[in-house]
C-alpha cells in the first residue's frame, strides 16, 4: 500500500471496504449477543454434569461467572491491540482470532458441562475480545482528511449494525434455547460467527491496511505523550467502568427480574431472555435520533461536547436502575409487575448507552495518538472488563452458602443506583479540566 498526503478536501464517498466491515460486525455481533443471551438461563435451567444429571448453578452464582466470563472478554483487547498495533496488522489479527471464535462457539454446543462452558467461554474470550479492538479501530483506518466528517456517522451505522445483529440474536436464540435445546441454540451462534469470518476476508483487497509500527508502537507508548493520552483517558475510564457495572446487568439480572414479571404483550409471552432485545431495537431509533436532532438541539442550548454528552448519560443511566428497584420492591412484596415498566427502564438505559458508548467509542479514537489506535481501544474496553469483574465480585461476595443472598431484591437494585448518582456527581467534576487532543490519520490509497 503506498500512503500519500493530500489536500483536506470533502468527499462524499464512503471508502470501499467499510460494508464489508460493518457487515461482518452484524453477523459477529449475532453469535456473541446470541450466545451470552441465554447463558444465565443456561446456567440456571440447562447445565448438566459428565453423567447427564443436572448440575445447576444458583441466581448469584450464575450471574457471577456470567459477568467473569464478560469481563474476560474486555480484558482480552489488550492482547488482540498489541498483536494488532506491533506485529500482525488489524486485518490479520482479526482474521486469526475469528477461528478461535468459531471453535468456542462449537465447544459449547458440544459439551453442556461446566467444562465445556469453561473450554467455550475461554476461547469465544479470546476470539471476541481479541478482535474487539481492532474492528473499530480498523474502521476509523479507512478514513482520512477528506472524508473525516462522515466519520461520526459511519460509526452510528456501525454501532447500528451491532444492534441489528444483537437484536436478531435476542429474539431467535432463546426461542431455539427453549424448543430445540442447548447444542442447537449454541451452534447457530457459531454458524454466524464462521459467515462473518468469511465476509471480512471477501473484503480484504477493499480495505486501507495501517501496517504494525513494530517498536515504533512501543516507543510512543512509553513516550510521554502516549503516557499522558493513558492517564488522561484513565481518568475517564474509571468513571465509564462503573456505568458498564450497571448497564452489563440487562444480561443478569433484569433477565432474572423478567422471569418474575407479566410478559404478555399483545397476547403473546415473551420468554425473559427475549427482554433483552429491546436494547438493541432501541439503539437503532435513537441513535440516529440523538445524531441528527437531539444532539443539534441541544448543542444550541449549550456547547455540546463528548465528555457532556458522556455525564448526560450517566445520570440517565441513574433513573434507569431506580425503576428496575421500584419494580423489585412491587415484586419483593407479592404483586404482579407488567413487563411494560422494565421495557421503560431499557428506554432509559438504551438512551444512556447510546450519549456514553458510541460516544466514548469515537472520542477513544480521536484522542488515541496514531500508532495506538487499537491499544487505545483495547483501554477503553478495559472499562467494561474492570466494570464486569466489579460486578461478579459483588454476586460472589454477597452469596450465602445456602444459595440466598446478603444484598437480596431490591436493596441489590438500589446499591447500583447509589453508586451511579454519586459516580455522575464525580464525572462533573473530573471533565472540567480534561484537555481534548485529536489525531487522525492522513489520507491512505487502496
Amino acid at each position: 500500500m503506498t500512503a500519500y498526503k493530500t489536500a483536506p478536501v470533502a468527499s462524499r464517498e464512503l471508502p470501499p471496504g467499510t460494508p464489508f466491515i460493518v457487515v461482518n460486525e452484524a453477523a459477529e455481533r449475532f453469535s456473541y449477543y446470541g450466545m451470552r443471551a441465554i447463558l444465565v438461563i443456561f446456567m440456571t435451567r440447562y447445565l448438566m454434569d459428565a453423567n447427564g444429571q443436572p448440575d445447576l448453578m444458583s441466581e448469584n452464582e450464575a450471574q457471577g461467572y456470567f459477568h467473569l466470563f464478560v469481563s474476560a472478554v474486555y480484558f482480552m483487547p489488550v492482547l488482540g491491540a498489541l498483536l494488532a498495533d506491533s506485529v500482525l496488522g488489524k486485518y490479520r489479527t482479526i482474521l486469526f482470532l475469528s477461528l478461535f471464535y468459531c471453535v468456542g462457539h462449537f465447544a459449547l454446543a458440544l459439551d453442556d458441562t461446566r467444562m465445556g462452558l469453561l473450554v467455550g467461554q475461554g476461547l469465544i474470550a479470546l476470539g471476541a475480545g481479541g478482535i474487539k479492538p481492532c474492528v473499530s479501530s480498523h474502521l476509523g483506518d479507512q478514513f482520512g482528511a477528506s472524508n473525516r466528517h462522515l466519520l461520526s456517522k459511519v460509526f452510528g451505522w456501525f454501532y447500528f449494525s451491532i444492534n441489528l445483529g444483537a437484536f436478531a440474536a435476542m429474539l431467535i436464540i432463546p426461542w431455539l434455547l427453549a424448543e430445540y435445546g442447548s447444542s442447537v441454540a449454541f451452534a447457530a451462534p457459531g454458524l454466524l460467527m464462521l459467515l462473518a469470518t468469511i465476509v471480512f476476508w471477501s473484503g480484504r483487497y477493499r480495505f486501507v491496511h495501517i501496517p504494525p509500527s513494530g517498536m515504533d508502537f512501543v516507543r510512543e507508548s512509553l513516550s510521554r505523550t502516549g503516557l499522558q493520552t493513558l492517564g488522561k483517558l484513565a481518568s475517564i475510564y474509571l468513571f465509564i467502568a462503573v456505568f458498564w457495572a450497571l448497564f452489563e446487568q440487562i444480561g443478569s439480572s433484569w433477565v432474572l427480574q423478567a422471569q418474575k414479571m407479566d410478559r404478555m404483550i399483545f397476547g403473546l409471552e415473551l420468554l425473559p431472555s427475549q427482554i433483552q432485545a429491546a436494547n438493541p431495537l432501541l439503539i437503532m431509533l435513537l441513535a440516529p435520533l440523538f445524531s441528527y436532532w437531539l444532539y443539534p438541539v441541544l448543542d444550541r442550548i449549550m456547547t455540546l461536547t463528548e465528555l457532556k454528552k458522556m455525564a448526560i448519560g450517566l445520570f440517565i443511566t441513574v433513573i434507569a436502575f431506580v425503576i428496575a428497584a421500584l419494580i423489585q420492591v412491587q415484586l419483593d412484596e407479592g404483586g404482579r409487575v407488567h413487563i411494560g415498566w422494565q421495557l421503560l427502564a431499557y428506554l432509559l438505559l438504551t438512551a444512556a448507552e447510546v450519549m456514553v458508548s458510541i460516544t466514548c467509542l469515537e472520542f477513544s479514537y480521536t484522542q488515541a495518538p496514531k500508532t495506538m489506535k487499537s491499544f487505545i481501544m483495547a483501554f477503553y474496553f478495559l472499562s467494561i472488563a474492570i466494570g464486569n469483574l466489579f460486578t461478579s465480585a459483588v454476586n460472589f461476595f454477597i452469596q450465602n452458602e445456602d444459595g440466598s443472598s446478603k444484598l437480596a431484591g431490591a436493596d441489590y437494585f438500589w446499591f447500583f443506583s447509589a453508586l451511579m448518582l454519586l459516580t455522575a456527581c464525580l464525572f462533573i467534576w473530573i471533565i472540567r479540566y480534561y484537555t481534548e487532543k485529536t489525531y487522525l490519520h492522513d489520507e491512505q490509497a487502496v
